[in-house]
């Protein structure tokens, strides 16, 4: 059984970050396990600009932006085995992979760098009533389809979920000469950023539906069309006006869910909100050596913010095995309560963390003109007067070792609605 330093797993945004970081600290036993036939994950088939403003000073397409990472990972000699699927990871850090070239095998890791990404909810998890014809896709599925295969899998569509593939689909149907007739949202305020609001709807004269969802679909052999009804507080359908919709294709926007069928296999304890590892501020996780960047670990709104994330995994990584594998105290619980859903990292070693430390989270419902307050234990630390918050953006906040009190044992992030 080979033997490396550190093993990433996913050849995506974060994987490639993260392997690039552990080289340039000085680990050379490394290896990028990737299951696609290419490097770069879902950055391929991205092929729209606003990318890379952030890590580049620049505006990149997907593609380009994946290739920036790719030429360093090659320039460095860093191995790579695609077309190769991890089927298992004991809590040894021992993994069972099997692929094309090599068949199944074992692999040791000193280190394992969990970077594999989110895929998309599926239909099964909505609930809606119907038969299962033709013309349902997902939103990633669909863009895969147009971006790289070439295929335009309908002329008359409407998108369900507003998150930003949803938007960008919308937009790109439409270049290609696709009419789409409504984007519908179950939640009363948009997933996506509102840049891509502007840019991929407005801009196109397509129609957002806030509330409102689809109860039912015609169809046996080919969708025919969609109804759409209004709901409540509780996103169930209100009684009454219901849309009757014809189309061929529905598009489903519907959320994305981290990856973690293999931290789990690891025993990795997972969060309960965002469906990742729960880490410190290294971003190791609950497994000694296992470490979680990326969409693995939260689903991120930026690319800009998963490399620079996975970029500190890869060093923490090196400076995990550079330091004898010793174990984090990691006592201060990080958490988010009153309008905050969850925090990341949720643990916290003092004695461990840089001289700042960005925290990243996001808020359950949309705010104008509310307060973002930060406690240290039961003491209010700051308040930040923020005019919009939403849950399509993510917020981060730096905190700076020197503030922290010595008795220190939660952070709570919370959002205090101003008084009207």
């Amino acid at each position: 059984m080979e033997t490396y330093d550190i093993v990433i797993v996913g050849g995506g945004p974060a994987g490639l970050a993260a392997a690039i970081a552990a080289k340039k600290a000085g680990i050379d036993r490394l290896l990028i396990l990737e299951r696609d036939s290419e490097l770069g994950g879902i950055l391929n088939q991205c092929i729209h600009s606003g990318f890379g403003l952030h890590t580049f000073g620049e505006e990149l397409t997907g593609p380009e932006y994946a290739d920036r990472y790719i030429r360093q990972v090659r320039e460095l000699n860093i191995p790579c085995q695609l077309q190769t699927m991890v089927l298992d990871i004991s809590p040894e850090r021992v993994l069972t992979v099997t692929g094309r070239e090599h068949g199944l095998q074992q692999i040791a890791a000193r280190a394992i760098i969990l970077a594999m990404g989110c895929r998309e909810r599926p239909r099964g998890a909505l609930n809606i009533p119907g038969y299962r014809p033709a013309g349902i896709y997902s939103a990633g599925t669909a863009q895969r389809l147009v971006n790289m295969e070439g295929y335009l899998p309908g002329k008359e569509i409407v998108i369900l979920g507003s998150g930003d593939i949803g938007l960008i689909m919308a937009r790109r149907m439409s270049l290609e000469g696709a009419h789409v007739k409504v984007v519908a949202e179950v939640l009363p305020y948009s997933g996506g950023l509102k840049r891509n609001i502007a840019q991929c709807l407005d801009d196109f004269g397509i129609p957002l539906k806030l509330s409102h969802t689809v109860i039912d679909i015609d169809g046996k052999e080919r969708v025919r069309g969609i109804t759409l009804a209004e709901v409540d507080e509780n996103r169930r359908p209100i009684p009454g006006p219901e849309e009757y919709i014809p189309c061929d294709t529905l598009l489903l926007s519907v959320g994305l869910l981290p990856e973690n069928e293999l931290s789990s296999s690891a025993g990795v304890t997972l969060d309960s909100v965002t469906g990742g590892p729960v880490v410190t501020e290294s971003l190791l996780t609950s497994v000694p050596g296992v470490f979680a960047c990326g969409n693995v670990l939260h689903v991120h709104d930026l690319v800009d913010f998963v490399s620079e994330e996975a970029s500190r995994a890869g060093s923490n990584a090196a400076a995990y095995l550079q330091g004898g594998e010793k174990a984090e105290d990691a006592s201060v619980c990080l958490v988010g309560k009153k309008g905050v859903r969850y925090t990341v990292p949720q643990l916290l070693d003092v004695h461990q963390m840089p001289e700042q430390l960005t925290v990243r989270f996001r808020v359950g419902q949309s705010y104008r003109d509310a307060s973002l307050c930060v406690w240290f234990n039961d003491t209010c630390f700051r308040r930040i007067r923020k005019r919009i918050m939403a849950p399509g953006e993510m917020e981060q906040f730096t905190l700076r070792r020197a503030d922290l009190p010595a008795d220190l044992h939660t952070i709570t992030f919370t959002v205090e609605e101003d008084a009207k």
